[in-house]
């Protein structure tokens, strides 16, 4: 019997345990599920053992406190870190978050030298930055889940305005995970046909607004925690793509270098994701308002990643 993968999810929140269900129920994968708080990440274990008769799944499924268990792991998720709370600055999300992933990665790179990291901790390019750095991983096994995420979102949005299935919508999202993300509407079609072709420019450009506010349309009517659902399903699309050597071209926090006219930042762009990881960085060619909005985008990352510097040290 051929030896099944092993994947850790580091965090046993809801985007963790979501993202631990969705995977055990393809029946393919051993899994491990850490977190810090005592009984959370076994207890989930169990109970998504016991859905297993249920549902028709055999999985391996671990919960634990430490990291000895996740060794010789072919895939690491991290989704841990503290949501932003009233009062929090900017500064002190990415401080406390930059803490909290590089303890994580520092315990799963040690064990799992050879892992793939599929970052989903936000600030979201920051944080996928923090994992280069820390693991000293080579830059296509280590990648960050946000695209994914915006452009179903965006998808989603289009069809609903359309009345048409989502699977009849092509979308594509590029630049940092916020509210300097850049949707290609030119790249956008539905049922292949340009998206101009089958809305007037302002709802069109209202479509684009509210998937720059996903997120936060989602926190403010959830009112306690954020998105989980969707994240989760983005994340296990990456992991799927990664492990299963699918060649899938998706829009993820990647290491730019000269691509896109961009230096040494992580940056959301469509990749190639097969069992090396970003197997290549795909370039569409942009117009320049195009091109402006994604150096603005990077602009925004770069000057946190630099303050990631600051905490860090030198490298």
């Amino acid at each position: 019997m051929m030896k099944r993968k092993k994947i850790t999810v580091v965090g046993a929140g809801n985007v963790g345990g979501s993202v631990m269900q969705r995977l055990a129920e393809t029946g393919n994968y051993d899994l491990v599920l850490v977190d810090i708080v005592e009984g959370l990440p076994q207890g989930k274990a169990l109970d998504l053992a016991q859905a297993g008769p249920v549902c028709g799944y055999d999985a391996t499924i671990v919960g634990t406190n430490g990291y000895d268990e996740t060794a010789d792991s072919s895939l690491v998720v991290i989704t841990s870190g503290i949501a932003r709370k009233p009062g929090m600055s900017r500064s002190e999300l990415l401080a406390t978050n930059t803490k909290i992933v590089q303890s994580v990665v520092q315990a799963v790179a040690a064990r799992s030298p050879n892992a793939i990291l599929v970052i989903v901790a936000n600030p979201l390019d920051a944080m996928t930055y923090v994992a280069y750095r820390v693991s000293g991983f080579p830059k296509e096994r280590v990648v960050g889940m946000a695209g994914v995420l915006d452009s179903a979102r965006f998808r989603t949005f289009i069809a609903r305005e359309l009345q048409v299935s989502v699977n009849s919508v092509e979308a594509m999202v590029l630049g940092g995970h916020g509210d300097a993300m850049v949707p290609l509407v030119r790249y956008t079609t539905v049922a292949g046909r340009p998206l101009e072709q089958w809305m007037a420019k302002d709802r069109l450009d209202a479509l684009v607004q509210r998937t720059r506010e996903g997120g936060a349309e989602i926190v403010n009517l959830l009112k306690r925690g954020s998105a989980f659902y969707a994240p989760a399903a983005s994340t296990v699309s990456m992991v799927e793509a990664i492990l299963k050597d699918q060649k899938t071209i998706l829009p993820c926090a990647a290491l730019c270098e000269k691509e896109y006219g961009l230096n040494g930042v992580f940056m959301g762009v469509p990749v190639r994701l097969g069992g090396k990881g970003v197997e290549e960085i795909v370039e569409f060619a942009l117009t320049q308002d195009e091109q402006a909005a994604l150096n603005l985008s990077a602009k925004g990352v770069h000057e946190l990643c630099g303050e990631v510097d600051q905490l860090l040290g030198p490298s």
